[in-house]
């Protein structure tokens, strides 16, 4: 079934600097030169290689093993028969998993006490054990719900864990959002559209400040809220909806499901965008005369946990 294992890699914050600085001396006078402490950058910059290393020992299983940065894996052609193996920060899980498909997503934790680790459930000495069960189809494996945004020229964006649809900058988002029946022109700092595995990122700050407004000036206070990553569906919410002559808010949040989906039109005759997951590089442009059809997405990340 598998013919290849592909272990996907981000740069450390100190390979970044140095990328950009030429050398590593120079990222210690930059750092040290803007008061940061360069010896954290390094701990986890070795400690990081030390366990690419390591896990490199681990997937000695008989597959050819093929490294892939992070930057590369838009383009990277995932033919259905590799076994991916993403080694980082959780957010890496996130970014790398709506790329690949229906292949079972393995996420390893290269630092237990520097990163949390919510979609990294294995640490590198477990990573053979996991990928071993991966290969014989006895891992267990949870399928995680993606949101997807569709334009009518057949554009399309997947999310992990959020679409953000809006202005690339801070200027008010312009657009008619229509949703179960109803329609309406709105102006705002643009919508929010969170599956089950963001319910507890981005959509958790808004259900915050909801709630820290509310026990302030006397409303009823609100509870932490969150969906299984499983959810069919999708939340959104409009960020801070402005009431105008030319703009309304009534439709601020919702529920979209395969049989009602959110239907955007931008009015904005530049800057509009759609992007995934945090990730400004991964964006679709929505201006004026684009609509976007925002759905669960049919394709599943399905990532292997204990």
């Amino acid at each position: 079934m598998f013919e290849k294992i592909v272990l996907v890699t981000r740069k450390t914050r100190l390979a970044e600097l140095v990328e950009r600085l030429n050398t590593r001396a120079q990222a210690r006078f930059y750092l040290e030169h803007a008061g940061q402490d360069f010896e954290d950058y390094a701990r986890e910059d070795d400690t990081y290689r030390r366990a690419l290393d390591a896990l490199h020992g681990e997937l000695g299983l008989g597959l050819p093993v093929q490294q892939v940065d992070r930057a590369l894996v838009p383009t990277f052609l995932f033919t259905g028969k590799e076994l991916v193996v993403a080694v980082g920060q959780d957010g890496l899980v996130a970014n790398v998993a709506k790329y690949v498909g229906s292949q079972p997503l393995v996420g390893v934790n290269p630092d237990p006490s520097r990163f949390d680790g919510v979609l990294l459930p294995f640490k590198v000495g477990e990573a053979h054990a996991a990928v071993r069960r991966t290969l014989e189809a006895k891992a267990r494996v949870r399928e995680v719900t993606l949101a997807e945004a569709a334009l009518a020229d057949g554009q399309r964006l997947l999310a992990f864990n959020d679409l953000f649809l809006g202005a690339r900058t801070h200027v008010s988002a312009r657009y008619r959002l229509r949703f179960e029946g109803a329609a309406e022109v709105q102006s705002s700092s643009g919508l929010l559209v969170s599956t089950g595995a963001g319910s507890s990122g981005w959509l958790s700050s808004v259900f915050t400040l909801v709630r820290r407004l509310t026990e302030r000036t006397g409303g009823a206070p609100g509870n932490t809220w969150s969906m299984q990553w499983e959810d069919p569906r999708l939340a959104f919410v409009v960020r801070e909806p402005f009431l105008s002559r030319h703009s309304s808010a009534e439709l601020i949040n919702g529920f979209v499901t395969a049989e009602h989906s959110l239907v955007v039109e931008s009015r904005m005759p530049s800057g509009g965008v759609i992007f995934s997951d945090g990730v400004e590089e991964d964006f679709l442009a929505f201006n004026a005369g684009a609509t976007a059809h925002i759905r669960p997405a049919a394709q599943r990340a399905r990532l292997v946990v204990p």
